[in-house]
C-alpha cells in the first residue's frame, strides 16, 4: 500500500474515532439541539468523504474495501454543496447505522497495512 493511501486511511480513521467520541452517550434530541455537535460531526464526515474520495483516485481497489465507499463520497458532496437540504435526522441515521461498519472496514484495511488502529 502506498504511503499516501495509508494516509487517506489514517485519516478516515482519526475523524471515525472523533465522531464516535462526539456522540457516544448522545441521542438525537443531543444532536439536534447542539449546533456545535452539528457542526463537529458534520466536519468530520466532512473529512471522511474527502479522504476517500482521494483514496479512490489513488487506488481505486483499496477504496473499493470500503463499503459503500461512493455513497460516502457522495454524502461529504450533499453536505458541502447541499448543506440546506440535509436534515439533522439524515445525518444522525448515518451515525448510527453506518459508522460501525466504516471503522471496522477502515481497521482492517490499516491492520493489513501493518498499522495498528488505536
Amino acid at each position: 500500500m502506498k504511503p499516501e493511501a495509508q494516509k487517506y486511511l489514517f485519516d478516515i480513521w482519526r475523524a471515525v474515532k472523533l465522531l464516535t467520541d462526539f456522540t457516544a452517550g448522545k441521542a438525537f434530541a443531543d444532536y439536534e439541539h447542539d449546533a456545535m455537535l452539528r457542526s463537529a460531526v458534520e466536519r468530520q464526515f466532512e473529512i471522511i468523504g474527502e479522504a476517500t474520495a482521494k483514496l479512490a483516485r489513488q487506488d481505486e481497489a483499496l477504496a473499493a474495501r470500503i463499503g459503500e465507499y461512493r455513497r460516502i463520497v457522495a454524502f461529504r458532496n450533499i453536505l458541502i454543496h447541499g448543506y440546506a437540504d440535509v436534515g439533522d435526522r439524515l445525518v444522525w441515521d448515518v451515525v448510527e447505522t453506518k459508522l460501525p461498519a466504516l471503522r471496522r472496514d477502515v481497521a482492517r484495511l490499516l491492520t493489513e497495512a501493518g498499522i495498528e488502529p488505536s
